[in-house]
């Protein structure tokens, strides 16, 4: 059997307010296109199909339309819910859509029924949150993620036993052996940086032939037999350098046989910029960026006005830009409050926060004397009120 392994469609995510609905159609064309060329048996999305649990009508339009074309070039697909998918609204009638060959899986209480399709049996697992799953399986006393994948692949290996034919899970989490890089999901970074991730040991992913991971939006191989295949679009500057695709598995009647990557289309590159502003609108060198996606890190130490609109009349698509003033790090920053002592005068108040406000640069000699003007003014008027 033939395997393509896909996850995170995200279908409806925004990049900094762009929308993506049109990208992401052309570049899961390309996944129907794989399909066909390579004899594809059955289409895998592991996790986050839609990015909210409440898409638009254009979301669903365009899942509609993949599946649909999917199921012409003569695979079957099986797919389960993510942690941005909402699990009653993408499982609605899924006996029906089961019945077409499209098998979605949603529901913790279904994970040990085997989906067979051509002798090879499918566990679908859907994203765990355990307060949820305590009620499904309330003696297995679930209180993390890790917890609940551990139970749901111990539900997986309870049903494969006996059945003499290769398996493949497909599950939604954070495996160990992933590093914390860049391109990790948003949510996973936030749970990285609070210390409350629940990381799922790669003991308690053996048995199946192959297990199909998602959660993580670049590829990763954890074992020849456990990988994840990443989002197929890029959806943050962070994910910029990782290749898009998917996975095609090879499975024969003995197990997994190999994993080929399979390149998707990057429809707009992205870039990261960094220097002055006069540098990134004037460098000839960055001529070749001016129709990618462009985060600039801007180095000025004094905000420049109205960078953004300036940067996209360079680069009509530059989405972000961030400030890192050069030299900012080298010292140790005071806080405003211990740099202005109370009984300072007022023109060094002003001057004192000045400089803290622009990484270093106090105010020139003509701000300077339009400091002392304005506050002599002020001066003036309070003595005369």
């Amino acid at each position: 059997m033939r395997i393509l392994h896909t996850s995170d469609w995200h279908i409806g995510r925004s990049f900094h307010g762009n929308a993506t609905l049109e990208a992401l159609a052309g570049v899961l064309g390309a996944i129907v296109d794989q399909v066909d060329e390579h004899g594809v048996d059955v289409v895998v999305v592991a996790g986050d199909v839609f990015d909210s649990a409440t898409p638009a009508a254009g979301a669903y339009t365009l899942l509609t339309d993949v599946l649909r074309r999917i199921r012409e070039a003569g695979a079957h697909v099986v797919m389960t819910s993510g942690n941005h998918d909402s699990a009653a609204r993408l499982g609605f009638q899924a006996p029906f859509l089961g019945a077409a060959g499209v098998h979605v899986v949603t529901d913790p209480a279904s994970i040990g029924d085997p989906i067979t399709i051509r002798g090879v049996d499918f566990y679908g697992i859907p994203y765990l949150e355990p307060a949820l799953v305590r009620g499904v399986w309330p003696e297995a006393g679930v209180r993390t993620q890790e917890q609940a994948v551990r139970h749901a692949m111990g539900l997986v290996n309870a049903a494969r036993a006996g059945r003499d034919r290769p398996s493949v899970a497909i599950a939604h989490c954070f495996a160990a052996g992933v590093e914390p890089t860049p391109q990790l999901e948003r949510e996973v970074r936030a749970d990285l940086r609070q210390g409350s991730l629940d990381v799922v040991p790669l003991a308690d992913l053996a048995g199946p032939s192959y297990v199909a991971l998602g959660h993580i939006h670049g590829r990763a191989v954890l074992e020849d037999r456990v990988r994840y295949s990443g989002a197929p679009l890029h959806y943050s500057f962070g994910e910029g350098s990782k290749p898009r695709g998917s996975w095609l598995v090879d499975i024969d009647d003995d197990g997994f046989v190999d994993a080929q990557w399979l390149g998707l289309p990057v429809p707009r590159p992205l870039v990261t910029l960094r220097g002055t502003l006069a540098e990134l609108l004037e460098d000839p060198a960055h001529d070749a960026h001016t129709e990618s996606w462009v985060c600039a890190v801007l180095t000025d130490r004094v905000p420049q006005p109205d960078p953004m609109r300036r940067l996209q009349a360079r680069f009509p698509f530059c989405a972000a830009i961030q400030h890192d003033p050069a030299g900012a790090g080298d010292e140790p920053r005071r806080s405003y409050r211990e740099r202005v002592g109370r009984a300072a005068p007022d023109q060094q108040i002003v001057g004192d926060f000045l400089d803290f406000v622009r990484r270093g640069e106090g105010a020139s000699g003509d701000e300077r004397a339009l400091i002392a003007e304005v506050i002599g003014e002020r001066r003036a008027a309070e003595q005369t009120a």
